[in-house]
């Protein structure tokens, strides 16, 4: 993701995310820490056909990351295009050279929480009131990877969608 990327992301993030869609300054913010040596982000965008059909962000610190973010187009959904954007992350978290994977979901959404449990996210607790205004609680998920193999990330592929970082 780039900084020209951020208006059609904020259209994407205020369709599906309209009670607690990011501002612009966030984006930038996150951006900002996502080029250089001392890189601690990293933002990605899939496109179809030249718009914007989803996207998604990891912030890593030490050993720890962080999926900050993973939205997909109403038409994509049920395409793959979620498990291709979460395996960029963990190919992230890998080169970060992270631990751990963490994340946050809202209780509520069911289909996101099945794909992070198909890449060997598990429950570890709640956040009580985490998404607001809506005081929808989050469900907190691990991905622990594996020592042996030395990657978080899994496999998935997109036919007829192009990722840029």
């Amino acid at each position: 993701m780039r900084w020209w990327d951020i208006d059609p992301v904020l259209e994407l993030e205020k369709d599906l995310f309209p009670e607690d869609a990011w501002s612009r300054g966030m984006f930038w913010s996150e951006l900002a820490h996502s080029r250089g040596p001392e890189a601690t982000r990293r933002y990605v965008v899939a496109e179809d056909g030249g718009r914007i059909v989803g996207y998604a962000g990891l912030a890593s610190a030490g050993e720890l990351a962080d999926v900050q973010t993973i939205a997909v187009a109403r038409d994509h959904w049920g395409t793959g295009l979620g498990a291709t954007l979460l395996t960029e992350l963990l190919r992230a978290a890998t080169a970060f050279e992270c631990a751990e994977v963490m994340l946050e979901c809202r209780i509520d959404n069911i289909r996101a929480q099945k794909l992070y449990e198909r890449f060997g996210f598990e429950a570890i607790g709640f956040r009580r009131g985490y998404y607001q205004p809506g005081n929808v609680d989050a469900l907190v998920m691990r991905l622990t990877t594996a020592s042996d193999s030395g990657s978080a990330a899994g496999s998935a592929s997109e036919r007829g969608t192009e990722i840029n970082g």
